[in-house]
C-alpha cells in the first residue's frame, strides 16, 4: 500500500443479478463483478472521497472513504435481503463495514502498520452475521484482532478475505486491498463478465425495484396490510434519515434514508395498484 492508495471494494453476499436492480439505486457509477460462489463485487467507477482534509472527486465536503463507503453499503443492505461488505482503506488506515438488512452496521479498522483498532467484539459480530463457522472461522477473525508486527493493513485485510475464501468468496486478479481507485476500475473495465451499473432515472428505478420485490423472498409481503405496515416503517425510518444525512452533508446515509423512502412509496403504490387491478379483474369476471 502506497501513501496515495485510497480504494473501496463493495462485496455483496449475492449473484450479480440479484445484485444489479438495487445497484442501480445507489445513482452511483459501479462496475459489477462476480466474485466467486452466491458473490459479487461493486467496483466504484469515481471518487467521492477525500484524503487528509482535501476534496475527493465529490468536491467541497466530501467525506472519507470508510464513511462514504459504508453508507453505500447500508443502502445496499436495508434494500435487500443479503449482507454487503464494504472493504476500504485510504493509506493510513484500512478497514471495513458489514450492513444487513436494518441491524446497525458492524465495522474494523487497522492503522497502516497493522495495528488493530476496533473492538474484538465487532469481529466476533461480523463472522456470526455471515453465518461463518463458529470456531476454525471465527478463531481466524480473531486472529486479526492481535498485535503482530510482520502484518500490514493491507496483509489484515488479505488475511480477512482469506477467512471468507472458505465461504466462497474469490475476488477476480487485480481487484486486492491496497490498490489504488484508478487501479480497481481499469481492471473491472477488462474483465469479461464485468457489466456497468449506470444511474438510468426514476422511470427505470421504479421497474426494476418492482422487478426485485416480485423476486425476492418478500413476495408474499408486497400486498395487503402487512405490505402497507412495511410501507410505512420504511418511510417513517427513511425521511429523517434522508435529513440528518443531508444536514451532516453525508451522501452515503442521505442515500440509504432515501432508498428506504423510495421502496416505502412504491410499497403503497403496488399494494394500490395490484388492488385495484384485482378488483377490476375481479368484477370483469
Amino acid at each position: 500500500m502506497t501513501a496515495t492508495s485510497v480504494g473501496a471494494l463493495l462485496l455483496c453476499r449475492a449473484a450479480p443479478q440479484t445484485v444489479r436492480p438495487v445497484a442501480h439505486l445507489l445513482q452511483e457509477g459501479m462496475s459489477l463483478v462476480p466474485a466467486g460462489d452466491g458473490w459479487s463485487v461493486l467496483v466504484p467507477e469515481g471518487k467521492p472521497w477525500r484524503r487528509d482534509g482535501s476534496p475527493g472527486d465529490g468536491g467541497v465536503g466530501a467525506e472519507p472513504v470508510d464513511r462514504v463507503v459504508g453508507g453505500w453499503a447500508t443502502a445496499l443492505a436495508v434494500g435487500s435481503s443479503w449482507p454487503v461488505l464494504a472493504l476500504w482503506w485510504d493509506g493510513d488506515r484500512s478497514g471495513y463495514t458489514l450492513a444487513a438488512g436494518f441491524r446497525r452496521p458492524v465495522g474494523y479498522t487497522w492503522l497502516a502498520d497493522g495495528t488493530p483498532v476496533g473492538e474484538d467484539e465487532a469481529m466476533r459480530t461480523f463472522g456470526i452475521r455471515l453465518g461463518l463457522d463458529p470456531v476454525l472461522d471465527v478463531q481466524a477473525l480473531e486472529g486479526l484482532t492481535r498485535a503482530d508486527p510482520e502484518a500490514d493493513a493491507d496483509t489484515r485485510l488479505r488475511g480477512l478475505l482469506a477467512v471468507l475464501s472458505r465461504s466462497g468468496v474469490e475476488l477476480p486478479p487485480g481487484l486486492a486491498p491496497g490498490e489504488s481507485a484508478d487501479r480497481l476500475r481499469s481492471v473491472a473495465g477488462i474483465l469479461p463478465q464485468a457489466e456497468q451499473i449506470e444511474w438510468a432515472g426514476w422511470r427505470d428505478a421504479v421497474r426494476v425495484e418492482l422487478d426485485t420485490v416480485e423476486s425476492g423472498s418478500l413476495g408474499p409481503w408486497v400486498l395487503g396490510p402487512r405490505a402497507r405496515a412495511i410501507a410505512s416503517a420504511q418511510v417513517a425510518a427513511g425521511l429523517p434519515l434522508t435529513l440528518w444525512g443531508a444536514r451532516r452533508r453525508s451522501g452515503g446515509w442521505a442515500a440509504a434514508g432515501l432508498l428506504l423512502v423510495v421502496q416505502g412509496l412504491l410499497g403503497f403504490a403496488y399494494d394500490r395498484f395490484r388492488g385495484s387491478a384485482g378488483g377490476s379483474w375481479s368484477s370483469g369476471r
